[in-house]
């Protein structure tokens, strides 16, 4: 069964995104902030990993930027979900392969699916 970990300090959000995965037959961890997030992927090594940017304690540029010094981590699939407009930060952190960018308020929870299943095939 494929890891996804969300990182994500939207409870309701969480939850929904919890919820269709979990109901797909991925096991789903959650992180409520990128600290939690960053020490939860070091540890668990999820398949993938969906990051808000705006977070409490460490926001989730910070955490993909410090998830990409460990040796696993800088391999590790992430899917950026958020709801700010693309930025210069944003487009740098994503200048790898390995990183996705959605806008929450412009997608479905199918698109987020399909993007997921399509990563994770």
């Amino acid at each position: 069964m494929k890891k996804i970990l969300v990182v994500e300090d939207e409870l309701a959000y969480i939850k929904v995104l919890h919820d269709q995965l979990a109901a797909v037959g991925y096991e789903v961890i959650e992180a409520h902030d990128g600290k939690v997030g960053l020490e939860t992927a070091l540890h668990t090594k999820p398949d993938l990993i969906l990051l808000d940017i705006r977070m409490p304690k460490m926001d989730g540029l910070t955490m993909l930027k410090e998830l990409r010094k460990d040796s696993w981590g800088k391999y590790v699939n992430v899917m950026i979900l958020t709801n700010l407009e693309d930025s210069g930060s944003i487009s740098n952190a994503l200048n790898e392969k390995l990183s996705r960018y959605i806008v929450k308020s412009d997608s479905t929870l199918d698109q987020v699916k399909d993007q997921v299943n399509m990563l994770l095939r």
